[in-house]
């Protein structure tokens, strides 16, 4: 009898070693779902910025919302003509569209609003806003970074329209200096789509400064701390290049980038592109857009729906070795501070 006590003793222990297990090593957080959002308007989200809606205590996200489902389109009017979309989550693993941002800057008929940079400074958000004036056939025409205010995220108005290197700039991206001040970067489509920078005292007045990063074509940086180490993440098209900075002024590139191959998750099997990172609790979280009509495995005919929609994804990025990596087919939990970025 005894002997039979022992016998069910250890069968009960090894039945329950792998679930205490698996508890043991699943990261805290929320279950992001495959793919994270579509927008249920176009079908064609992208370019995401995040940010803590203070006052109904929920995470938004805006993002560029191209019409993908618009089979009448020509040429690339299906990437002009866009108005800014927002998603709400209460805690960034499950989201949901909540409505089109606002924006009182319309001079001209037609519009098109792209890649929005969200932030906060001492109560009043701040837009920094790529304008295009029109709805066109090709890339040839030009696009503008324009200042807007919001005290409630949905409602915003027009500040003024920033002075850069050219008339042809996209993709800001404003970050705190260490002392007190502002610099932003940007695509200068017109010097070979490299990376520039301007600088402000105060998020009105700004100077532009020229070429930050130029060693490859690239769009959609985006920086921010961690692990004590500014980086700065760029839209190579062919995956995502990362780079590392001492002073926020010289960037030294790794070489591997990020998304660059296929992973095997649903509408995940395309290069991830234009990207925004989350720092919470010393982890760091890559939410990026991916076409995955795209995927080199099984294209969609070119110009259709299939190919152009898109949609947002999310990654958890791993730092070893002074370099940052991510897993893409890794489930992701994703465990925010609410209010905190």
């Amino acid at each position: 009898m005894n002997h039979l006590k022992y016998i069910a003793v250890i069968i009960i222990a090894m039945w329950l070693a792998p679930t205490h297990t698996s508890a043991q090593s699943k990261p805290a957080g929320k279950l992001a779902p495959k793919p994270l959002y579509r927008d249920p308007v176009y079908d064609g989200a992208a370019d995401p910025t995040i940010i803590w809606n203070k006052k109904e205590k929920k995470w938004w996200m805006f993002y560029t919302n191209r019409r993908a489902s618009d089979a009448n389109a020509v040429g690339v009017t299906w990437v002009h003509g866009t108005r800014i979309g927002i998603a709400e989550s209460i805690d960034g693993a499950n989201w949901k569209y909540r409505d089109t941002a606002n924006i009182n800057y319309r001079p001209t008929a037609e519009y098109t609003h792209w890649a929005p940079e969200v932030i906060e400074n001492k109560g009043l958000y701040h837009m920094y806003l790529t304008y295009v004036p029109g709805v066109f056939t090709d890339w040839k025409h030009p696009r503008n970074i324009i200042h807007l205010t919001s005290t409630d995220l949905l409602n915003w108005k027009y500040i003024s329209t920033i002075k850069l290197a050219t008339d042809k700039v996209i993709d800001p991206c404003v970050y705190t200096l260490p002392d007190g001040t502002w610099r932003m970067w940007y695509n200068n489509e017109s010097d070979h789509k490299s990376i520039y920078y301007a600088d402000s005292p105060d998020l009105d007045n700004w100077t532009d400064k020229g070429k930050a990063i130029h060693d490859m074509p690239g769009e959609g940086p985006i920086a921010f701390k961690w692990k004590g180490i500014e980086w700065m993440i760029v839209d190579n098209w062919k995956g995502l290049g990362v780079y590392q900075s001492t002073d926020l002024l010289n960037w030294k590139r790794q070489e591997e980038r990020l998304l660059e191959l296929p992973g095997t998750g649903k509408d995940d099997q395309a290069i991830g592109g234009h990207a925004y990172v989350l720092v919470s609790n010393d982890r760091a979280y890559l939410y990026y857009f991916t076409h995955p009509g795209r995927s080199k495995a099984n294209p969609a005919p070119a110009n259709s729906p299939e190919a152009r929609r898109s949609l947002i994804q999310v990654v958890e990025l791993k730092y070893a070795d002074g370099k940052i990596t991510c897993d893409r087919n890794e489930p992701v939990y994703v465990d925010l501070k609410r209010g905190k970025m």
